[in-house]
């Protein structure tokens, strides 16, 4: 005598040798596999784009507004209108930018730069609003929580402070690096900021200590790309240099690590899809490539090529669809990586944008 399940799924009065399970999935449409573009949707020339694995020098604002650091100066590119304004030139100091980034209303971006200070410009009125000191070195690494402001530095120091009021009220030093910050990303909730360094560390601190909450020393190089998952509260994604050349995962509310895959390549930078458990990351040594992932399982989604240098920079577009990829190669790609809808035709015209305002 056959159970009830079987009886339920192999119904004696069906015509159909196929059970009701098999033919509802028959009948259900097949999911379409997403089809990612090779080709960039767009290409910028970016004369004077840095080859230089410790500096952060492409950003792009929610306000839909690209900041490049190219040389002493920083270019914004307006994605909506194509144009191109020079926020800044610091060739009068001698001096060279080494990071740009965005606050979250994308209405200030602070500028990091060779000597060691930080400026910080109204971007809507083109002045500078704030100079911050305090780093005996290169800035090569920003992230905004709110009005807080942290910079990284070849000092080997993270420095947090309020850029509303003067710099020495709020000033918080971070010492936990023994060499070049290069990394620096805040949580999605604002309580958690992760670094990683040129001595091979990833630390986590938070909001009150002046010692870091967690330290992680699997990764085997200097560690620059990290990612905070917005899907997954307390997942943190990190990516080593040429002589690790993995990724790995951690559960930073336990302080436990999981997955780990080798990519084959330096890891230059990673980010998450807003939309979907992807995530992107994009390498240097030796094959120069941008691959999008699928979380947790970590296939490969796609395979992107076209730099001829290290993809040394990376960020999203504010729909969450987009990437801009820049290289020492001196140029800037557009690629529909996490697409809802396949990109209309692409466009594949170099415009030379940059070069017109020199």
């Amino acid at each position: 005598m056959s159970g009830t399940k079987d009886y339920n799924e192999q119904c004696p009065y069906s015509l159909s040798p196929v059970s009701t399970k098999s033919q509802k999935l028959l009948r259900s449409p097949r999911k379409a596999t997403r089809k990612i573009s090779r080709i960039p949707f767009k290409v910028l020339d970016a004369p004077e784009l840095q080859d230089d694995f410790y500096l952060n020098l492409v950003d792009w604002s929610s306000q839909n507004v690209l900041a490049v650091g190219l040389g002493s100066s920083v270019y914004l590119w307006s994605a909506c209108t194509s144009q191109v304004t020079r926020l800044c030139d610091l060739s009068p100091d001698a001096n060279t930018v080494t990071s740009v980034s965005w606050n979250e209303r994308g209405n200030l971006v602070a500028v990091g730069t060779h000597h060691g200070y930080v400026t910080v410009w109204d971007v809507a009125a083109t002045t500078q609003i704030n100079k911050l000191n305090g780093h005996s070195a290169r800035v090569g690494a920003l992230a905004w929580n709110g009005d807080i402001l942290s910079s990284g530095s070849r000092d080997r120091l993270i420095i947090q402070r309020d850029t509303r009021t003067p710099a020495q009220q709020s000033e918080r030093r971070l010492v936990g690096h023994r060499q070049e910050v290069c990394g620096l990303k805040w949580s999605p909730d604002n309580q958690y900021l992760a670094s990683g360094g040129n001595d091979n560390r990833l630390y986590v601190w938070n909001q009150h200590s002046l010692n870091p909450v967690q330290s992680y020393t699997e990764h085997m190089a200097a560690v620059k790309a990290i990612a905070w998952s917005p899907h997954h509260h307390g997942l943190l994604a990190s990516g080593g240099g040429t002589a690790d050349r993995c990724i790995r995962f951690w559960n930073t509310l336990t302080g436990q690590p999981m997955q780990c895959v080798d990519t084959g390549s330096q890891v230059c930078n990673l980010a998450w899809s807003k939309h979907s458990s992807e995530l992107v990351s994009t390498h240097g040594y030796s094959q120069n490539q941008i691959l999008v992932w699928k979380y947790p399982s970590l296939t490969q989604v796609a395979k992107l090529t076209g730099h001829s240098y290290r993809v040394l920079y990376l960020a999203l577009s504010p729909d969450g669809e987009a990437i801009v990829t820049g290289a020492g190669d001196e140029t800037l790609r557009f690629w529909n990586v996490f697409s809802k809808a396949r990109s209309q035709k692409e466009n594949k015209s170099v415009l030379n944008l940059f070069t017109n305002i020199r």
